[in-house]
């Protein structure tokens, strides 16, 4: 199966791209564009910036292949950079000219100036002795850029090109001879699942939790135990992933529990087939990686199970806590980390065939593989299946090296993560590329943020929308409850983003957003990126 999806990488850039445009569309601007007679040069800008966003995405995915396409990438960001300081020229004049404009005219020496002349200062004379070069310039980049594009021959996947990228494999209910660190968790959902307080047909549980960290794995543990066999009727898993089909769905789950294939195209008529089969059951009913956002999905998906019996339930995996409200999920269970014994131990099982790794690693490969794992399941093993082909003697070296860029052709960790990132809208894509320039572990405000993202113009008040600070506390809200940001264990009141989506909003901005480190960094760095910097400085560097 594949899923048609927006811009990847991009994020950051094309959230530039919009800015310019504003910019180069707004009434203000265009004033002074015509004041200054650059309103024909500006308009070309604007058409040739339109042609190149449009190849964007095909860009972004080449340019992991081929050195001519990412240097390309790297030259419009510098280009993009020049003409939002020229932009940013404009409006500072245009207000300063709006200002004077303001200022009472009963001045005596002002009585005596032209008309023509008011306005005229130093500032204004230095602002029209360097545009023209400076347009000029700009203009011959963009003709540059242009050509470039034609000869890289990108493509526009709006007009006969579609962008597809393979979704998660669809996971079965058969668990893997070897799980760790999921025992109490197990337990806890076994106990929420024989709880029949409350009197209802049926309810529904959540596992919460970040792309990666193993809530289909306890959902397999849970469903395999065999006390939740003895309790249940009837169980089914079904696998509703974000491209939700509700025949689909329905059609998986009768199959299920029936052993029979279901040929019928009529929802109907299999949900009235369903509804047979769970007449006066009690029912367990596991649906993994759900993404559910519209409530009248759910009621409908919901329809065959209010025929089961007093005590039936439904367990759902998903990364997002607004899926668990609306399917009625009021308390989910949120997966933690694994612990660094069961990180290592799922680690050497996968890498060496054994779960004894007090005896098969070194102290400091013990330390490396818990900084790289960073506690999720899906990351040790993908860092064992890697290491599993390199002799021990070179472990030292690709734990040393850059993982991540071995994991990213290797194994399904990035892409894993890539998914939730990939499924944000673009407005919270814009946003979490921006957080990058955090450092790692670094405790933020959400109105510190929010604050950030204005001021960065991600965040932009349209007509008959919401105030700007509000609509920012919903991007932000949105994200939290997709697992990108978590509540700090520090501080109640702050939030942190794990590690690995850290890593995450870096491959996002790309070159886009840069962070410093330290001083010897910022004098050696070979290129500053183009529009975001953050330094960070340490006493002790």
């Amino acid at each position: 199966m594949s899923i048609v999806l927006e811009a990847v990488a991009g994020a950051a850039l094309s959230a530039f791209f919009d800015v310019l445009l504003d910019k180069l569309s707004s009434p203000d601007s265009l004033k002074i564009f015509r004041q200054e007679n650059v309103d024909a040069d500006l308009k070309k800008w604007k058409t040739i910036l339109l042609e190149i966003s449009e190849v964007l995405d095909d860009a972004e995915e080449k340019q992991i292949t081929k050195e001519s396409v990412k240097t390309w990438m790297g030259e419009l960001e510098d280009l993009a950079s020049d003409a939002d300081d020229i932009l940013d020229e404009f409006a500072t004049e245009a207000l300063r000219r709006k200002v004077n404009a303001e200022e009472p005219s009963t001045s005596k020496i002002r009585k005596f100036v032209p008309a023509c002349c008011v306005g005229l200062n130093p500032s204004s004379i230095m602002f029209n002795a360097n545009l023209r070069s400076k347009i000029k310039e700009i203009n011959k980049k963009l003709q540059e850029i242009v050509t470039r594009k034609n000869d890289l021959k990108l493509e526009d996947f709006a007009r006969g090109r579609t962008r597809t990228i393979t979704s998660r494999v669809p996971a079965t209910s058969l668990v893997e001879s070897h799980t760790y660190g999921r025992e109490e968790d197990k337990e806890a959902i076994i106990k929420l699942l024989s709880d029949e307080s409350g009197g209802a047909q049926f309810s529904t549980i959540s596992i919460l939790g970040m792309g990666g960290l193993g809530k289909t794995t306890l959902a397999q543990l849970v469903y395999n135990d065999d006390k939740v066999g003895s309790y249940f009727d009837v169980k089914a898993w079904g696998c509703v992933s974000q491209n939700f089909d509700i025949l689909r769905v329905t059609k998986e789950i009768l199959q299920d529990i029936t052993s029979e294939t279901c040929n019928d195209d009529s929802l109907n008529l299999v949900q009235r087939k369903l509804k047979e089969q769970l007449s006066g059951k009690r029912f367990l009913l596991i649906l993994d990686d759900v993404w559910i956002k519209n409530y009248s999905d759910w009621t409908t998906l919901c329809l065959p199970f209010v025929s089961g019996a007093p005590g039936s339930k439904i367990l759902i995996t998903t990364r997002e806590a607004n899926v668990s409200s609306i399917m009625g999920a009021t308390h989910p269970y949120k997966l933690r980390e694994l612990s660094n014994d069961a990180c290592l131990t799922m680690f050497t099982q996968h890498a060496l065939g054994t779960s004894d790794f007090v005896e098969r690693l070194k102290v400091e490969e013990s330390q490396k593989i818990l900084e790289r794992c960073k506690g999720l399941p899906l990351a040790a093993k993908a860092l064992a299946g890697l290491l599993r082909t390199y002799d021990r003697d070179e472990w030292k070296d690709v734990l040393n090296g850059r993982i991540w860029d071995l994991l990213e052709e290797k194994t399904d960790v990035p892409s894993t993560l890539r998914l939730s990132y990939l499924c944000l809208p673009s407005n919270l894509k814009k946003c979490f590329a921006y957080c990058s320039l955090f450092p790692k572990d670094y405790n933020f405000e959400e109105e510190e943020l929010v604050l950030l993202w204005m001021a960065e113009g991600l965040v932009r008040e349209t007509k008959g929308e919401k105030p700007m600070e509000d609509l920012g506390d919903e991007y932000f809200r949105d994200l939290l409850k997709r697992s990108f940001f978590q509540q700090s264990s520090s501080y109640r009141s702050l939030f942190v983003m794990h590690d690995l989506m850290h890593d995450l909003a870096q491959w996002a901005a790309g070159d886009f957003y840069c962070r410093l480190e330290d001083a010897k960094s910022l004098m050696t760095s070979p290129k500053i990126c183009i529009h975001g910097l953050s330094f960070c400085y340490h006493q002790d560097s």
